[in-house]
């Protein structure tokens, strides 16, 4: 049996993918969703910052996400994909890990990324949940605490100034040597203390991180510690694909989401590592947008390739289309005058005939008005524009078009 054909396949069921397959399903496309059940924000206990879900669990957005899109229609996959085939004309074949396969038209890679973090005992398994790395996802929530900020990473100070919007309690933790004098001189200026050393463990107490423990026998105490991870984005598929990226990783792509390789796009945290849930989600919806007016494109191009080869055009201005020769060109003064003897001549004839006995009443100047307004309305909007079709088909049937004797409607 041949396998069906999506017109849109979504690779990632997060925020970016769901919202992308809810608007193309509602434009009535037929898509499907790979899901691996891996989401990044799957260890935090809250999403926030999202407009009218602040506050909700990550999985019930989720949950609501998979409903609505499955109510227009949309395939829900659960599994992960580990190759993609193209052929090379924006046919693509997506298999999944349990050997099975999807066709489609079009992909859209929502597969995110992953933190790396350092390999400090502890610092993973607190993650996203006092161990932080996004102030604006939680800082409210350890707002006024005290927060630590383990630095030693490129951008780490500024990072710190950030996270000191949220609490004036707040250390900076680097290893010795890491700190220049601008650096140090603006994370004091600003009341934030430093710590110089290396992080040896998180310490945990109640099932709550109560510090950091340093080389020397050394605690820094702090209710959340805030990290700065390596964003690495999970483009392995898109790598084998031959979507160009950067010396990072990151793959390239337009304003509108398409990567190098044409048929394929990417929204979210794949392509924009600082992107929120709701950001990914605002794009997975721009980008749906965009997939859609490409394949509408296609659609169009399917459409009239059966008359690319035809040399005449279809009018479509009646409910009977009739054939019409394409370079049929426009009527010669001698013609037009022909056209205008021809009609205007039988009008004049049946008017005088009908009402020549009450037009002979009329003075002269009276007459000629009556006439002309009688006569020129069935000119100009009943007989000239049959004179112009009748000599459209004389015409094509003189230049061998073969156009039927059919009355034109």
């Amino acid at each position: 049996m041949e396998m069906p054909i999506y017109d849109v396949v979504v690779v990632g069921g997060g925020a970016a993918g769901l919202s992308a397959a809810l608007v193309l399903g509602r434009a009535r496309r037929r898509v499907a969703v790979i899901d691996a059940g891996s989401p990044r924000n799957a260890p935090a206990a809250h999403m926030q910052g999202f407009l009218s879900r602040d506050g909700l669990a990550p999985a019930e957005l989720l949950s609501f996400g998979r409903a609505e899109v499955e109510g227009y229609d949309v395939e829900i996959i659960s599994g992960s994909a580990t190759d993609v085939l193209d052929d090379g004309a924006c046919r693509f074949s997506v298999v999944l890990r349990d050997n099975g396969s999807v066709n489609a038209r079009r992909l859209l890679f929502a597969t995110g990324l992953h933190d790396e973090i350092p390999d400090i005992p502890g610092l993973r398994a607190r993650w996203a949940r006092d161990v932080l790395h996004c102030p604006y996802c939680h800082g409210f929530e350890v707002r006024d605490q005290k927060l630590g900020v383990l630095g030693g990473s490129p951008a780490a100070v500024r990072y710190a100034q950030i996270v000191r919007q949220w609490s004036e309690d707040l250390v900076y933790i680097a290893p010795a040597g890491t700190l220049d004098g601008s650096e140090r001189q603006q994370l004091i200026a600003r009341g934030i203390g430093i710590v110089e050393g290396a992080a040896q463990r998180v310490l945990v107490k109640g099932d709550r991180l109560c510090g950091v423990e340093l080389d020397g026998d050394r605690t820094v105490p702090c209710d959340a510690l805030f990290v700065p991870p390596r964003f690495v984005p999970n483009t392995d598929l898109l790598i084998g694909l031959g979507c160009d990226h950067d010396e990072d990783g990151w793959p390239i792509a337009g304003g509108d989401g398409l990567t190098s390789v044409a048929g394929v796009w990417v929204a979210g945290n794949v392509a924009n590592p600082r992107a929120q849930v709701i950001t990914a989600a605002g794009e997975g919806s721009a980008v749906a947008i965009a997939i859609n007016a490409d394949l509408v494109d296609e659609d169009v191009s399917n459409a009239v390739r059966p008359f690319a080869s035809k040399p005449q055009e279809i009018s479509m201005t009646s409910r009977n289309p009739v054939p019409r020769p394409a370079s049929i060109p426009p009527p010669s003064k001698h013609h037009l005058s022909v056209m205008i003897w021809l009609s205007v001549f039988p009008t004049l004839t049946v008017i005088n005939l009908a009402l020549g006995d009450w037009l002979k009443t009329l003075s002269p100047v009276i007459r000629t008005f009556a006439l002309a307004t009688i006569a020129v309305p069935i000119v100009i909007y009943g007989l000239m524009p049959y004179m112009h079709r009748l000599r459209t088909r004389l015409m094509a049937a003189r230049a061998g078009h073969g156009i039927s004797g059919r009355r034109p409607c």
